[in-house]
């Protein structure tokens, strides 16, 4: 093997002399004498090397080939024209030079003695053979191969050409997706060597059909050349190109939702006033409605950062206008307005600017991209993980930014609460009086990687006022009790975790709620604020499927009239918790009597008038809750979302005074819904919810809705089903 590898060895280098000495111009029919190297200035002489290696005939032999023998040139090419015999050696022994042999033609002795005379400055190397006269000389050869027969470069008395060289025009391969024109000048032209393209960004990318399919709609399909329509490939829309300079990004994002719903909600048939039927004599009546919701977002994102790095942007100013149109059928009266007149339908339509703020870095923190930046105006935040005390869109300051390295985060903000739109959650132009402190900080990889841990404080000073809702109905204060406007101040401790702890995950959230109600509705009294929730949820993945079990506790008010509120509220909560996107309960609101048993997608129940318009109210009967669920990946499109509740109030004092009844049990019911989210596209483009979910009642919700004893009154399970789309580019 050693043997071979050597030939190898000897064979590659001359191939190379023979290319290297085909390229200079022949000195013809001379002899090159040794000459021992000169001394220059910049290159002090070196010492002549001439070895002399013993090699044995039978060795020998083995290593000579046929014909004449080349030899490599040296590695160095800018010397002078000297040269300095070189013995060549057989091994790679330190200091020695590595040198084809040349075969011994005669007979001589066993000692092959070669003179190597290299050109080592840029003149033309030699051919040279052993010339069997002299066998310690070179001789130059005359004899070349025809295809070799010409000098690498220009002979001395090489005249030019007087025509005029034109440099063809460079071309480059288009960047992927939709660039945009750039707005990057460069500074130089190109010239024979290369051609400058100094946008970092729009790089260039050859043709590629990687399937060979033709890229087709729909697959996720690499290296496409993009269009203006196209949000899902590299888009100067959606902020992967710049549109000013190497750092100035635009974000262009259009989002459009509808939803239709069908549901069965308890509704009172107003009898002391008009009825829609003669002879209705059940305080309830029909309960089937028929809803639905369009908006339509746009977002204008213009930010000034790098976008490719774990740099966090310099600033950026964002504006977001927001329609919606919303259409309701009902089958009783005093629904869609306290006014019987209105009928049976309503429709609505709302306009407004929903998001607006500025944002600035203010100082980097540490060289791991620490930093600290402030945005100013109407944004949106969720304080915690699941959305239990406050999720909203609105007006604020808020300091936020990272530590050590981004794992932690922290946020202070301070927000001044904007009314909001009745019949679509969306913000209007007009001032609400109430105040809003929160700060949180994160902590990532809390003793086990990957689970996070939270501490916050929030603070809501929600001011006296007196509003009407765009439907008519009393919403501030809530119509129940005094209803007097009251001043509700509340202080909330918080923490929550999130995050796996092996293959289990886990998320948790306890908060303990304390301060004071002026003067609430319910109880008719000052009352001080002292409540607690506690939420947990944990699941297991196995392949395709998560298994979940969870519980949620919120307490509630076991005595009316003590001055205590011990009930459990949020600020303003959007919570995705036991399957609360899909379940009837987190899902719809049921009112009972001018305020609601719970609101829209809230998991609380809390007597509130509004969760957007009205006040958060501490006297309650609160609620447990326990959850099972399993969600499937049926398809990397199609996901299936299961889940089974039990719910019951914590107590029921409050319920009893509030209906004016002697006993209400705990029970609420079961709960039961599914749910699927199909991703035509897999990406968020296209997103397609189904949900279908029921509420079969126990004792305690049958005693509220029960038709107080009217004949043949009873209450049947409810029933809800969605179809929501939303589209986004």
């Amino acid at each position: 093997m050693g043997t071979h590898r050597m030939r190898a060895c000897h064979l590659r280098r001359i191939i190379i002399g023979v290319l290297l000495l085909a390229m200079t111009p022949a000195v013809h029919g001379q002899f090159v004498p040794v000459v021992e190297p000169k001394e220059r200035a910049d290159h002090p002489a070196r010492p002549s090397r001439v070895q002399q290696q013993t090699v044995p005939n039978a060795e020998r032999k083995q290593l000579e080939p046929d014909g004449p023998v080349l030899l490599e040139p040296p590695p160095l090419l800018k010397r002078p024209a000297v040269a300095a015999p070189i013995v060549p050696q057989i091994d790679l022994a330190p200091n020695t030079v590595s040198a084809p042999i040349l075969p011994q033609i005669d007979s001589a002795p066993n000692t092959v003695i070669v003179p190597i005379v290299p050109q080592i400055d840029s003149a033309p190397i030699l051919e040279v053979i052993r010339d069997p006269a002299q066998p310690n000389m070179l001789k130059v050869s005359d004899e070349r191969p025809s295809f070799l027969d010409r000098p690498l470069d220009p002979r001395a008395d090489f005249q030019s050409s007087t025509d005029t060289f034109i440099r063809p025009s460079t071309v480059f391969d288009p960047p992927l997706g939709y660039t945009g024109p750039s707005s990057i000048v460069p500074r130089t032209g190109s010239n024979d060597d290369f051609a400058p393209v100094e946008d970092r960004w729009r790089q260039g990318s050859p043709y590629w059909d990687r399937y060979g399919l033709g890229f087709p709609f729909g697959d996720d399909y690499p290296y496409k050349l993009g269009r203006v329509q196209d949000p899902y490939n590299q888009n100067v829309l959606k902020g992967d190109y710049p549109i000013i300079g190497q750092h100035t990004f635009f974000k262009f994002t259009a989002t459009l939702s509808s939803l239709f719903e069908g549901r069965q909600l308890p509704t009172a048939t107003t009898p002391f006033e008009s009825t829609a039927r003669a002879y209705q004599t059940d305080f309830f009546g029909r309960p089937n409605q028929m809803f639905n919701s369009t908006n339509l977002f746009l977002s204008f994102d213009l930010f000034h950062g790098d976008t490719t790095s774990f740099k966090p942007i310099d600033w950026r100013v964002k504006l977001t206008p927001a329609f919606n149109f919303n259409l309701l059928h009902v089958e009783e009266l005093g629904v869609v307005s306290p006014d019987v007149r209105k009928g049976l339908d309503r429709d609505r339509g709302w306009a407004t600017l929903q998001e607006y703020f500025v944002e600035k870095k203010l100082v980097d923190l540490s060289p791991e991209y620490d930093f600290m930046s402030l945005r100013v105006g109407s944004q949106p935040f969720t304080s915690d993980f699941r959305g239990f005390i406050f999720s909203d869109i609105n007006r604020a300051a808020r300091l936020f930014g990272t530590r050590n390295g981004n794992r932690d985060q922290f946020n202070v903000a301070f927000f001044r609460q904007a009314e909001k739109d009745t019949n679509t959650g969306l913000n209007s132009f007009k001032d609400r009086n109430q105040n809003i402190f929160i700060f949180n900080y994160y902590r990532q990889d809390f003793i086990f990687p990957g689970y996070t841990v939270q501490a916050s404080v929030h603070h809501n000073d929600d001011g006296p006022s007196f509003l009407f809702d765009r439907n008519k109905f009393l919403v501030r204060p809530d119509p129940a009790g005094v209803f007097q406007p009251h001043r509700v101040e509340a202080t909330y401790l918080g923490f929550a975790g999130d995050g796996h702890v092996d293959r289990y995950n886990i998320s948790h959230a306890f908060y303990w709620v304390l301060g004071r109600d002026s003067m609430n509705p319910l109880a008719g009294q000052e009352v001080d604020i002292n409540g607690k929730m506690a939420a947990l949820e944990l699941s297991y993945d196995r392949d395709w499927a998560r298994f979940r079990v969870s519980g949620f506790y919120a307490s509630g008010d076991g005595n009316i009239n003590d001055g205590h509120a011990t009930g459990f509220d949020s600020i303003l909560d959007n919570v995705n918790f036991a399957g609360s996107e899909f379940s009837f309960w987190g899902r719809q609101q049921i009112p009972l009597f001018g305020v609601n048993l719970t609101n829209r997608n809230s998991i609380l129940s809390d007597l509130r008038s509004s969760k957007t318009q009205g006040q958060s109210n501490f006297v309650n009967p609160g609620l447990w809750v326990l959850n099972a669920g399993v969600d499937f990946d049926l398809t990397p499109k199609l996901r299936m979302v299961n889940n089974a509740n039990f719910l019951w109030f914590d107590k029921t004092n409050v319920l009893e005074q509030f209906t004016f009844q002697g006993k209400i049990d705990r029970e609420i019911g079961v709960d039961l819904s599914t749910g699927f989210e199909y991703r035509p596209l897999l990406n968020n483009n296209i997103i397609m919810l189904f949900g279908a979910a029921t509420l079969i009642p126990t004792n305690g919700f049958k005693q509220l809705y029960n038709g107080f004893g009217s004949p043949g009154s009873k209450v049947d399970p409810l029933f809800a089903a969605f179809a929501e789309m939303v589209f986004t580019y």
